[in-house]
């Protein structure tokens, strides 16, 4: 076990070493700030459209299947132990309904 330690313990030291010799520092000169503004602003409109497009419907799906397995699943349950459990179906159902809208106000409050 001792013999291990050490052999562990001088991979780590040597893969230190080596990143510490081998790491290239990088020194950005100019304006950096104003080339990730012009960059942004550039792709503001492209980014937004993805989004809209792709991401939110995506999540949307993902959402309503997730909520219709857990209807379902609750009913099971419902069936064999009489009790219906809401808590999950409910969380999915806002989750779904806050993403359905938020294309209609998400940009407002990011500020696009």
């Amino acid at each position: 076990m001792h013999k291990r330690l050490n052999k562990l313990l001088c991979f780590a030291a040597v893969l230190t070493l080596l990143i510490c010799c081998f790491a290239v520092p990088a020194a950005a000169t100019g304006d950096v700030a104003g080339a990730v503004q012009s960059t942004w602003t550039k792709a503001q409109g492209q980014i937004k459209s993805i989004v809209n497009d792709v991401v939110f419907p995506v999540i949307d799906v993902i959402l309503a299947i997730l909520f219709f397995a857990k209807i379902s699943t609750s009913y099971f349950d419902y069936r064999k132990h009489g009790q219906f459990e809401f808590a999950a179906p409910a969380i999915l159902f806002a989750c779904l309904v806050f993403t359905l809208t938020a294309p209609l106000y998400i940009w407002g409050v990011v500020g696009i």
